[in-house]
């Protein structure tokens, strides 16, 4: 099958009921109901609180052939999820569907109990290093499956990805079950990813380094949802989970490319009083939210909301004024953890509330800007951020999907060359986000405005930067690196590359 942007889905993956090309970014209409986890019976006073994760896994009755589920919360400093999976190896429990919202490169660990079999099916965002080449040389039993932030939370509610256990570290959790993540030395700030998680799955157990009396609040996670809690000694690393304030770069080539987005934005159409605006994490991104908090100063205008991952940048405008509120999923340093605790305009949303396209209104679909990074970009505005140059799984999906559909305004940044690879060329290796959802790409030589923005690309010609066809700036990059070699494939599918709806925009083969 031909999808909507020309790429060959095969009728049949392995592990995949109901393949459904991906027809357009609003295309797909759902049927049908929500889902909903088991019904159960708490009596007065019933004790939750186990000795050790193996007594949890009893409790819940995890047998072979079941789903578990992890947030990523964490990141490079999670325990929990390598520490549950080596406890489930040693109950000798097998062949299970590992369903965290992300993987990161600490969760290494888990490979042995892969080849192992205990682990024979992997749906997530993404993966990097040694677990992201695993996938990609489809070395699991079933097909993997990557799904954007938005798209995991639909398929958690509508019963697609239904999870049996789902084990979620709680930075601070009370003796019946009440969680949240900005309390206790594993604080992570915001528990949105693994909110969908709690509301749908059928056993719930709470990993926590710091059980407290109850009643524990603020409650992100209520005790209604949690069925069991294991105290740990450490259910991270407090270094590896976030990182002081993240600093504005000093790369002169990320500086020149936040500020043509951020010229982009001021002439836009959208830069006006209670705009809303999603920033990354990256470089680009954070020296960009800089620049717009000067622009927002000068002109006098203030933001309704700042929406998504949080970082320092937002913080200091939320605190400044310059934005009413912010909606968070996730929180990637200190001061963000900090202000979600002690300011009451800083709220805490579930990945649902963000960006699951087929409930009553995620919040992307009132946001108005949103400056976005890509791996790579072709021609047709079409955008990579999971596989390199290798073909590769080496990054996550996350919310790129969500926030280009919904967003007013999406623009894209990356360098023209990494090294001495091109990242705007004719045909990106894997469809993330298609280009119809993707407005404008800025790199460092200059701005391409997508053909079917007639509007922006008429608003830009007074901002003092260089616009430019995306042909022109793929035909420099060719110019310095060359036209990259394509990369040869097997027919063999490693992973199905879902659209948020839960078509398929694309998938990864395994390379030759």
């Amino acid at each position: 099958m031909i999808n909507a942007i020309g790429r060959e889905i095969p009728e049949n993956i392995a592990g995949i009921k109901n393949i459904k090309p991906y027809s357009g970014p609003f295309a797909y209409t759902p049927a049908g109901r929500l889902t909903g986890p088991t019904i159960i019976l708490n009596k007065p006073r019933s004790e939750k609180v186990l000795k050790s994760i193996e007594q949890a896994i009893d409790a819940t009755g995890l047998k072979d052939g079941m789903t578990i589920s992890f947030h990523h919360h964490f990141r490079n400093g999670d325990y929990v999820l390598n520490m549950v999976v080596a406890a489930i190896a040693r109950k000798g429990i097998r062949d299970l569907t590992l369903a965290p919202s992300s993987l990161n490169n600490i969760n290494e660990e888990i490979i042995p109990y892969i080849e192992q079999g205990v682990i024979t099916a992997i749906e997530t965002s993404g993966a990097r290093g040694k677990l992201g080449k695993l996938l990609t040389n489809g070395k699991m039993k079933k097909t993997t499956i990557i799904r954007s932030h938005g798209g995991r939370a639909r398929a958690i509610e509508c019963g697609e990805l239904h999870i049996d256990v789902a084990f979620l570290g709680a930075p601070a959790c009370d003796t019946y079950g009440n969680m949240n993540g900005v309390e206790g030395k594993s604080a992570c700030g915001s528990l949105g990813y693994a909110m969908v998680d709690a509301a749908y799955a059928d056993k719930v157990v709470a990993i926590t380094d710091h059980l407290v009396p109850y009643p524990l609040y603020p409650v992100s996670i209520p005790q209604t949802q949690v069925d069991y809690i294991v105290p740990v000694e450490a259910i991270g690393d407090p270094k590896g989970i976030a990182s002081g304030a993240l600093r504005i770069s000093k790369d002169p080539r990320e500086l020149l490319i936040a500020q043509y987005a951020t010229t982009a934005i001021e002439y836009s159409g959208y830069f006006n009083q209670d705009y809303s605006i999603q920033l990354g994490s990256g470089g680009a991104s954070l020296a960009a939210a800089q620049f717009l908090k000067e622009k927002m100063k000068q002109q006098g205008i203030t933001a309704s909301f700042g929406l998504g991952g949080v970082t320092a940048p937002f913080i200091e405008m939320l605190d400044e004024g310059l934005i009413k509120a912010i909606y968070d999923v996730q929180d990637f340093d200190i001061p963000s953890i900090q202000s979600m605790k002690k300011n009451a305009n800083h709220q805490e949303m579930s990945a649902s509330f963000y960006a699951n396209p087929h409930n009553r209104g995620p919040i992307v679909n009132q946001l108005d800007v949103v400056i976005l990074s890509a791996t790579e970009v072709d021609v047709d505005f079409n955008v990579n951020v999971i596989t390199d140059s290798n073909g590769v799984i080496m990054g996550a999906v996350g919310g790129h999907q969500d926030t280009a559909a919904g967003a007013a305004l999406s623009i894209v940044v990356a360098p023209l060359l990494r090294g001495r690879l091109p990242m705007v060329i004719d045909q990106v290796h894997t469809v993330c986000t298609p280009g119809e959802t993707v407005d404008i790409i800025v790199t460092e030589r200059g701005v391409a405005v997508n053909p079917r923005r007639k509007d922006l690309r008429d608003n830009l010609r007074e901002a003092n930067i260089p616009l430019m066809d995306i042909e022109e700036l793929r035909d420099i990059a060719y110019e310095f690196a060359g036209k990259p070699d394509p990369i040869l494939v097997s027919d063999e599918v490693a992973a199905a590359v879902e659209y948020r709806d839960g078509t398929l925009i694309d998938v990864i083969r395994k390379p030759l």
